[in-house]
């Protein structure tokens, strides 16, 4: 399967996107597929809808594989990344982005919250790259999908938010260090306001959040999975260690 922008850059890769059921994860599954690769998807309660993204990667030609995982498991972490390397006898591509989100002053976060965040926010991609480690081939990728409030902090209530996903950018920058001898490079997409379900672009906050970007309106999940197709890609091979916003200049 070849795209106008991807033409088969992923053939015969094996691609591992967490929280791929909808929205930008659904997005990203779809145009890895699309660039060539097989595509192994995890989903915690979303099993219709990810069954529904793997049946249309298969549609495609290549393998689409949807697993129940939930990220605040250390177990079920390790376990998804061996079970696709069993199954597919590769990993090439980890896209890390499986997420929740905990909006409020700080004072009224409670403890429950903070320790969910971080589990599925921070100590999941870093179990997903330790696990995939032992996997991933010389010259692989890790994308992480970060925020664009780890990068401005354009209003109050997002504390617990933005330090989870402010946490991704040293965790990027340390990783590409690390594994930069085996080509394998580490980098990080910074979303704006993202029309999804969970955010939907005529919801009670649209218009409260489109101010705040350059461009005055609302991004496309396509626009993500663009952002991640060419850092997965042949042709981002010398970058590392990057942040790259995807978010209508949010953050200028």
């Amino acid at each position: 399967m070849t795209t106008m922008n991807g033409a088969g850059t992923l053939d015969n890769k094996v691609a591992l996107v967490t929280g791929g059921s909808r929205g930008i994860g659904a997005a990203v599954a779809l145009r890895l597929a699309e660039d060539g690769a097989d595509v192994a998807l995890t989903y915690q309660g979303s099993a219709g809808a990810a069954e529904e993204v793997a049946a249309k990667i298969t549609a495609m030609g290549r393998t689409g594989w949807a697993v129940r995982a939930d990220s605040a498991d250390p177990e079920a972490v390790r376990g998804v990344v061996a079970a696709v390397a069993e199954r597919f006898g590769r990993l090439d591509v980890l896209v890390n982005n499986a997420g929740v989100g905990a909006m409020g002053p700080v004072g009224e976060v409670t403890l429950d919250q903070v320790d969910r965040v971080l589990e599925v926010n921070v100590r999941a991609p870093y179990l997903y790259a330790q696990a995939a480690l032992e996997h991933l081939a010389d010259g692989g990728r890790i994308v992480s999908i970060g925020s664009c409030i780890a990068q401005r902090t354009a209003f109050a209530g997002g504390v617990l938010y933005a330090t989870s996903k402010a946490a991704l950018i040293g965790f990027t920058k340390g990783l590409a260090r690390e594994l930069g001898p085996r080509g394998i490079t580490v980098n990080l997409v910074h979303p704006g306001p993202i029309d999804t379900d969970m955010n939907p672009a005529d919801g009670d906050s649209a218009d409260f959040q489109r101010g705040f970007t350059a461009l005055g309106r609302y991004g496309t999940a396509a626009e993500i999975a663009d952002a991640v197709s060419y850092l997965a890609g042949e042709s981002a091979r010398y970058v590392t260690g990057a942040e790259l916003a995807v978010d209508g200049g949010f953050a200028v």
